[in-house]
């Protein structure tokens, strides 16, 4: 990576989970934030405002791609900002935006379906075989292939996935990102609404919440939102437990039990 930007930039890694982000400096203060790797979906959300700007895109000798974007001054946020009009705003923007779904279909990505989740879910149990005698996994597993659904009526959008607060990017001038999407998805919106409103948003407000959003509250939706949120949450679940991460596995399954109640 040094060698890629020349001995007057200083690189540091930037954490998260894949180690393949960093941050770069260059003496006189300009900085960029590099990944190793990134789809080229993130050429699409440059221009739509989504995440902050790219600013290039270098292949190397390896065959591994390079993506530089401006490093933002910001905070991510508060798990209770998440109630906040603008949050809802973006996503709306980003469930709605052609141009996204164009592009990921472009890539290869055919919606998400509830039986395909099913499958994974299921798939990842089989790595982790304790997790089925956790009387509140066991619950889940029974509610969603209970209440399991086809999506063939739906009008399937860009999904980001992963909604949590901390990929939530508030610049110093109050412009918003939504950044980290190695796993979006093309599927039922409510996918991204469950995640998002089950963790962060408390039910009292969800109509309010949801007319920023753009769209009437329905008892569907809402059956919709609490099969994807218990879906991710099990999906989670299992991701923190093959990590070893036993303080997020408790933390989740703590959740799952209130999202099941």
């Amino acid at each position: 990576m040094e060698q890629l930007l020349g001995d007057e930039w200083s690189i540091t890694p930037a954490g998260g989970s894949t180690g393949e982000a960093y941050f770069a400096k260059k003496q006189e203060g300009k900085r960029l934030f590099l990944k190793r790797n990134s789809s080229p979906f993130l050429a699409v959300l440059s221009a739509e405002g989504i995440v902050p700007k790219l600013v290039w895109t270098k292949r190397l000798e390896s065959g591994d791609v390079i993506t530089a974007q401006d490093w933002m001054d910001g905070r991510e946020l508060e798990p209770e900002e998440m109630s906040h009009p603008r949050v809802a705003e973006l996503l709306s923007k980003i469930h709605h935006s052609k141009e996204l779904l164009d592009m990921l279909m472009r890539l290869g990505k055919t919606p998400l379906s509830p039986t395909d989740i099913m499958t994974d879910i299921m798939n990842d149990l089989a790595l982790t075989p304790h997790l089925r005698h956790h009387t509140g996994v066991e619950k889940a597993i029974v509610y969603l292939e209970q209440h399991c659904f086809t999506i063939e009526d739906t009008d399937c959008v860009v999904c980001h996935c992963d909604t949590n607060h901390n990929n939530w990017l508030l610049s110093n001038n109050e412009y918003l990102y939504l950044i980290d999407w190695d796993n979006a998805m093309v599927a039922d919106p409510a996918l991204d609404l469950g995640m998002l409103l089950y963790f962060y948003v408390p039910e009292s407000n969800w109509e309010e919440w949801l007319s920023y959003y753009g769209i009437q509250a329905t008892d569907e939706l809402f059956r919709k939102m609490k099969w994807y949120a218990i879906s991710q949450l099990l999906s989670f679940i299992q991701w923190h437990d093959m990590r070893g991460e036993e303080k997020e596995v408790e933390a989740r399954l703590c959740l799952l039990e209130e999202v099941m109640d």
